[in-house]
């Protein structure tokens, strides 16, 4: 079964095609891809973001507090009505990454975060991550709000599998046509040739790979991919109304 609690902490790192030609060669002293990448370049995620009519997750989140959370359906590839997805509450305390899942089919996940009704238990279900979805779901108005998918690239250290790092490119979203199975078209988020790293471990980073982000001038930054995606629909939508009022 896969994991379905994370508690881990998370730095990311933004750069272009060539630093992350050269950091990912280096890497693999000490890493390794994941099963997947072993076969595939890249595998495809897609996102669905819920957010209430007003934005409020996104907005308290971009707010910076000690303590954030968000509700996001995810599938690998591109699902279709039955394929098994995971439903997700996402929470921030302190700077660590907290990441509670359960799987569902993508039809069931849809009701289930659209009537706040559980859906009838299944053995590949997690009851108690179920539980707290419904908990949330009572907290706030959620519709879906904002699709993201992107290609990644994973690793594990040899040495120790509680290190992972993703190499994320090709991000795109839309706020239309909010449907998984729809495909994976949307809006670039990044410039082409972009790359989004996330380091995710459950303590401190190896001495090893501080030092060697050091040599390469990596320096963690902030970036969310909802966030981003929410900031940008803001100038957008600032920019219509200009040309609106000027026109």
């Amino acid at each position: 079964m896969a994991i379905e609690v994370f508690n881990r902490y998370e730095n990311k790192y933004l750069f272009d095609n060539e630093a992350y030609l050269h950091l990912y060669n280096e890497l693999l002293q000490y890493m390794e891809p994941d099963d997947y990448n072993k076969q595939h370049e890249y595998y495809s995620i897609t996102n669905l973001y819920y957010d209430t009519a007003h934005h409020t997750l996104i907005r308290n989140s971009l707010a910076k507090p000690k303590y954030k959370e968000k509700l996001r359906l995810r599938a690998y590839g591109i699902p279709s009505g039955e394929t098994k997805v995971y439903l997700e509450i996402k929470k921030k305390v302190f700077g660590l990454v907290n990441k509670r899942r359960t799987s569902l089919t993508l039809h069931e996940a849809y009701d289930f975060v659209r009537t706040g009704v559980e859906p009838e238990y299944k053995d590949y279900m997690n009851k108690q991550v179920i539980e707290e979805i419904k908990y949330f779901l009572t907290r706030y108005d959620l519709q879906p709000m904002v699709y993201l998918s992107y290609d990644r690239k994973a690793m594990f250290c040899k040495n120790n599998r509680d290190l992972r790092i993703t190499f994320d490119t090709n991000i795109r979203s839309r706020r239309y046509d909010l449907k998984m199975e729809h495909g994976t078209h949307g809006e670039p988020l990044m410039e082409p040739g972009q790359w989004l790293m996330e380091v995710k471990a459950e303590k401190t980073i190896p001495v090893w790979l501080s030092k060697m982000l050091s040599e390469h001038q990596m320096y963690r930054t902030s970036f969310s991919k909802y966030g981003n995606e929410y900031k940008k629909m803001l100038r957008n939508s600032k920019t219509e109304s200009e040309s609106v009022l000027y026109a």
